[in-house]
Formats: structure tokens, sequence, C-alpha cells
């Protein structure tokens, strides 16, 4: 007897061997591993380049950043010592004062800080994402809509600033001087980009926004004038009044302190007004920016005890002159005459009512 294999059964078509899934999983990772390690084989020289490109742009943006604003704030400062310097000095009471000049420079620095910081940052920024290749028309594009929209809505708001700026660069005014804005007047206590603060004359404190302001009076740079006006009775010697006025401007000039407010010698400029009783002479004197009222007061006070002195009477101010009174007619209230008074009259004959006659007799 004689023993044989068996034949082998054929498998059926595409069948696999248990063991075909795991090697087709395999040659797949195998695959995607090759393609991912040849994509950033291909790829991350870009990558490093672009990287390196973008750390390169922020470090110059910020060094630049910092060595711009600090440059600024170094002149800022230089500029206040000089100030500071100044101020003890003769020619320091022709400058504005030291808080003025500290606040403006600090205003104009602040300002141009920021203006650095924008520009250094924001063009970084679109440098950055233009190297990531990014789009940047939509997004200038929205950007741009987007300050549209902003400057509509807060056009209050950047007016103030802008008009803020200005006054600022081109000292309108400043801390301490007296001025009229047209909405109030008094002592500026601080210049702000948006706001402008004042003392008003009864001590309240009004808020001006830079935008309303239309028109500026400063009374605190150049020169002030002071005018004194002198009522005398029109009877008193004119000339003599003349010479004690300006007598007493002579002496007042060589005081303490009026001979530093007092730039030119009080001058006597005639006669304003001449009335039945009284004439007015007229006195002015030119002085420091915004020291008139303290002259004007100081000279009339030396002036009426200079004017009792030599004897000069002083007038009293002639009062207004009142409106004369219409004549009235006395008989303006009186009607005219009627015909009906007379009872003879034809009017009251024919308005008698009519007698009945007697029918009875």
């Amino acid at each position: 007897m004689y023993w044989s294999a068996s034949p082998a059964v054929a498998a059926p078509l595409g069948a696999t061997s248990p063991g075909s899934n795991g090697a087709t999983s395999l040659d797949e990772a195998t695959e995607k591993a090759t393609n991912a390690a040849g994509w950033v084989e291909a790829n991350w020289g870009t990558w490093l380049t672009s990287g390196l490109q973008i750390l390169l742009i922020i470090v110059i943006a910020v060094v630049l950043r910092h060595v711009i604003r600090r440059t600024i704030t170094k002149f800022i400062e230089r500029m206040n010592r000089t100030a500071a310097a100044a101020q003890g000095t003769a020619l320091g009471g022709l400058l504005a004062n030291a808080e003025r000049r500290r606040q403006r420079s600090e205003a104009i620095g602040s300002v141009l800080r920021s203006v650095a910081s924008f520009v250094i940052m924001g063009t970084a920024a679109l440098t950055v994402l233009s190297v990531l290749k990014i789009n940047l028309a939509p997004l200038l594009a929205s950007a741009g809509v987007a300050g549209v929209a902003i400057g509509f809505g807060a056009r209050n708001l950047v007016t103030d600033f802008l008009s803020g700026v200005f006054m600022i660069l081109e000292d309108q005014y400043g801390v301490g001087d007296e001025i009229d804005a047209g909405v109030a007047t008094g002592t500026v206590i601080e210049v702000g980009l948006r706001v402008t603060k004042l003392r008003g004359p009864n001590g309240a404190i009004w808020y001006i926004r830079n935008g309303e302001v239309k028109r500026i009076g400063n009374l605190s740079q150049g020169w002030s004038t002071a005018f004194v006006d002198v009522l005398i009775a029109a009877d008193q010697d004119l000339e003599r009044a003349r010479e004690t006025i300006t007598a007493t401007g002579e002496e007042m000039s060589k005081a303490e302190p009026w001979n530093e407010q007092l730039w030119e010698p009080v001058e006597v400029l005639g006669l304003s007004e001449v009335h039945l009783d009284t004439v007015t002479i007229s006195v002015s004197a030119k002085t420091m920016p915004g020291k008139a009222p303290g002259v004007e007061r100081e000279l009339r006070w030396r002036l009426k005890r200079a004017l009792d002195a030599a004897g000069i009477h002083l007038a009293p101010r002639p009062a207004p002159e009142e409106a004369e009174e219409e004549a009235v007619d006395p008989t303006a209230g009186v009607a005219a005459p009627s015909a009906l008074n007379n009872p003879l009259s034809p009017q009251s004959v024919a308005s008698n009512p009519i007698s009945t006659p007697n029918l009875g007799k």
C-alpha cells in the first residue's frame, strides 16, 4: 500500500493570507512617512528662512521702537532742563514759565512717541504678514472701511485731538496764561490734547474741548497795557495835574517790584472826555504780560494820594444823561364834544322817542 500526499486545494481568487492586512498597513504608513519626510525635507529651508525673517523683523522693530522712544524722552528732558536753567536769569522773565514749557514738551513727546510706536509696529506687522504669503488686499480694505466708520463715529474726538495738537505745537497758550476762549475766560491751569482747563475769575474750573474753541485771545503773551482814567474838576489846573501824574509814574517805575513790571514810562495821553463840571485824563503804561491789572490798581492808589497832596480835587463821575420826558397834553384824555349833549340839537330831538297821542279824549 502506497501513501501519498493529498493535492493542495487551490485558494479562491482574491483571497489573501492571514498576514497580508498587516503588511498592507505597514506599507501605507511607510509610504506616508516617506512622503511627509520628503515634504518636510523639501520645505524646511523655506520655513527656516521665513522664521528667521520674522524673528529679524520683530527684533529690529522692537529695538528701533525702543531707541526712538528713548531718544524722544531724552530730548524732552533736555528741553525741560534748559528751561529750568533759564528760569532764574533775566531772560527767563521774558520766556514762558517752566511749568508751561514742561507740559508743552511732555505733550509733544507723548504724541511723538505714540506716532513712532504706531508706525514702527504697524509696518512690522504688515511685513510679517507679507513674509507669511498672506494676501494683504482684503485686510487693508477692511481696515480702510473700519477706519472710515470709526472716523465718522468719533469725529468729535478726532477734531478735539487734532486741535489740541496744533494748539500745543503753535504755542497758542500755556499754563498760567490769561485767555479768552470765547466760551469761557480765565487762567489756564492745564493743557491737554482733548480738553483745556481754565480757572475762572470766580474760582470755577472750566473744561473746554479743544475742538469747540474757535478763537483764542491771549492776554499773557508779548506785553500788556495798563489804562487809568483820572477824573478831575473842570476848574483845576490841567498842567499841574499832568506834572503830578508824570512825577508819580516816574516814582512808581523806580520802586520795587514795579520797576520790573513797568516796561515803559507812564504816559499821559491827554483828555479823553470833557464835560461841564469834569474832565477825564487818560494814562497808560506798557507792562509785563498779565501784570496790567496790578499795575492799574497801584497806579490809581498813588495818583489819588499825589493829587490830594497837590491840592487837585477829583470830581465824581458824571451821571448818565436822563432822557427828557415828553410833554403830555392835558386834553389828550378828554373826549371830543358830542351833539347829543345839547337836548335842543336836531340830533337829540331825532333821538327822542315818539310820543303816542291820547285817543281816549
